[in-house]
């Protein structure tokens, strides 16, 4: 059994990526977009009666009938229900493209949100806003414009009907120009796809180049490089430009086009009509009503407006079905066993990323209940050992298991009850600062939240803030280091058998360091501790360390052991060119007193 948060995935259209989230819209708005076509075509309705009434009121008024009178009533009931109707339209055109760009949004971020985070993170945050604002809002006007596309085709159709009423050849003139009209809305539609899909692009690629400016706000003005950046951030607007006025180019010869073609089509009919006249096989309001037919015969021309709206919209649902349609992770239905140590296993694994493997057949158990430092060179893979260890990510090959039972089929609550993650630049979402830590697969109480931030060392600083901790995040101004001890403190809160410490210490002072590693010991739900590690402080308080060298692991054996090794000892080493002297920094103890333990070491390694 699987089960996905995202629910059961609706049928996917094969034609277009983004035809299956269009369907999905129009079944989900099919109540409302049904009102619109009814509105629509009942308008179409009293408009097409109106010509023929007109033309019957005015042969009894010429003829002095005293039946005129109630004729003209009619004719303003028409006139009346016919602005009503598209008044009420207008109303749930407008109540049914929100919900509809609501629910676009929702499917799109939902997509978005059980995805992997690696998937996810591939997409700038610019082009993202871009698909789930502009986009989604140009998307979901599609189920109103297919339904008004739809009416708008019933007056034209029962225009031309009546004209073969009224005479056979004045529906034959205005048949006669079709084709060519036909031409033109063909041709409008092949050129508003292409130029719209590349609008849409541009638009993405100066949101998400301001996004990084504004990210970077501080380097910029430190750099005094404003003017440089505003230049790379509206680069790609000449591109914008041109493919904007290609748009407008299509469309005006489009405009152009039926401009000429629907007069042309008009006058035929009314020619026609003027010899059916002198011949008297109509009456004088039999014209009236057909030169009224034709005008409204002719607004089949107005269709092509509707076509370039559903044009840019698939366009438009192209990018944001990019988002719904990202790959899911799924999950199994077991738990993880009640009295678990919290037993990490990694068997094989392998992960590969654009065709470069970041994990080559990685095998390591590391006991419950032990705090393993996982250390490398920059590039080794540590990153992204601690993301399939936690299931942030699913490994190309291998197994990863937690207390016998591999991670894949474990479900998704008990899965993120028992593994915590701290990383290191953590992201408060809430209200609050307490509301944010208190965020995650159970929600933390009040007296929990301060017993964690206690032993994150970061109570003292959040009771200072000017509402404590009902203060929002983005009003507290916090160094990187209270930032750092606020993620680890949402992660003490819900510290299950397996904390992940994905170099969530970086920022933190050493005293600050050492506080926080005696509170995680004694204060904090024991389980094992899994820590990317920097600092060699940070390997020589773990009980266990696994070496990582170009996505292999190198070794595992406590610090103590390794150290015996030059390459262990060279991860750790500032460069001379640095330093000036070739010492290493930052060790935390006794180097040599380190070293002269003895002890076989893992995996082979024999002291090179």
């Amino acid at each position: 059994m699987v089960f996905s948060p995202r629910g059961a995935r609706e049928q996917r259209a094969a034609a277009s990526p983004g035809t299956g989230l269009l369907l999905g819209a129009a079944r989900h708005s099919a109540g409302r977009t049904t009102a619109v076509f009814v509105c629509s075509a009942a308008s179409a309705g009293a408009s097409l009666a109106l010509p023929a009434v007109l033309g019957r009121t005015l042969d009894l008024s010429l003829g002095r009938d005293g039946a005129a009178g109630s004729w003209l009533a009619v004719c303003v009931a028409l006139i009346t229900a016919e602005v009503l109707l598209d008044a009420l339209e207008a109303l749930l055109s407008g109540v049914t493209s929100a919900r509809s760009t609501a629910w676009l949004r929702i499917r799109a971020l939902t997509g978005l949100l059980a995805a992997p985070p690696e998937r996810a993170a591939r997409l700038t945050p610019g082009d993202l806003a871009t698909r789930l604002s502009a986009n989604a809002t140009e998307a979901g006007t599609a189920p109103v414009s297919a339904a008004a596309l739809a009416a708008s085709l019933l007056a034209p159709a029962g225009a031309i009907v009546a004209l073969f009423l009224i005479d056979v050849w004045t529906a034959v003139a205005f048949l006669a120009g079709l084709p060519l009209l036909a031409l033109v809305v063909r041709a409008f539609a092949r050129g508003t796809s292409d130029s719209v899909a590349r609008y849409q692009l541009v638009q993405a690629d100066i949101a998400s180049r301001l996004v990084e400016v504004v990210d970077g706000a501080r380097t910029v003005a430190a750099a005094g490089t404003a003017e440089r950046e505003r230049d790379r951030v509206l680069a790609p607007l000449p591109e914008l430009a041109v493919q904007g006025r290609r748009m407008w180019r299509v469309h005006g010869r489009a405009v152009a086009r039926g401009g000429v073609l629907m007069p042309l089509l008009t006058t035929g009919v009314l020619a026609v009509g003027g010899v059916a006249l002198t011949a008297g096989r109509i009456s004088v309001g039999d014209l009236l009503a057909a030169s009224r037919y034709a005008t409204l015969a002719a607004g089949i021309g107005a269709g092509a407006g509707l076509i370039g709206a559903l044009v840019r919209s698939r366009s438009a649902a192209r990018r944001t079905a990019g988002l719904a349609e990202l790959p899911v992770m799924t999950y199994g239905a077991e738990t993880l066993p009640a009295d678990g140590p919290g037993t990490l296993e990694l068997r094989g694994v392998r992960v590969v990323r654009d065709g470069r493997p970041l994990l080559t057949e990685v095998d390591v158990t590391i006991p419950g209940g032990v705090s393993a430092a996982v250390v490398g060179r920059s590039g080794a893979g540590k990153s992204t050992f601690a993301a399939v260890a936690g299931r942030l990510t699913d490994p190309d090959g291998g197994r990863v298991l937690l207390d016998g039972v591999p991670l894949e089929s474990v479900a998704y609550g008990p899965l993120r009850r028992e593994v915590g993650y701290a990383f290191e630049r953590p992201v408060l979402f809430g209200d609050s600062i307490g509301e944010a830590l208190a965020a995650g697969a159970e929600r933390a109480s009040p007296g929990r939240i301060r017993s964690a931030a206690r032993a994150a060392s970061a109570d003292a600083f959040v009771t200072l803030l000017p509402r404590g901790y009902d203060t929002p995040p983005g009003e507290a101004p916090l160094s990187g280091g209270e930032l750092q001890r606020l993620g680890l403190a949402r992660a003490f809160a819900h510290a299950g058998r397996l904390l992940i410490l994905d170099d969530a210490t970086s920022s933190l002072d050493t005293v600050t360091e050492r506080q926080v590693e005696r509170a995680l010991a004694r204060d904090v739900r024991a389980g094992t501790r899994l820590i990317i590690a920097h600092r060699l402080s940070s390997a020589v308080r773990a009980d266990l360390v696994v070496w990582l060298e170009e996505g292999r692991v190198r070794a595992v054996g406590p610090h103590a052991e390794l150290w015996r090794i030059p390459a262990y000892r060279a991860v750790f080493a500032v460069p001379e060119a640095e330093t000036g002297t070739g010492t290493d920094t930052d060790t935390g103890t006794d180097a040599a007193s380190d070293a002269a333990c003895p002890g076989p070491l893992a995996h082979g390694e024999r002291g090179r």
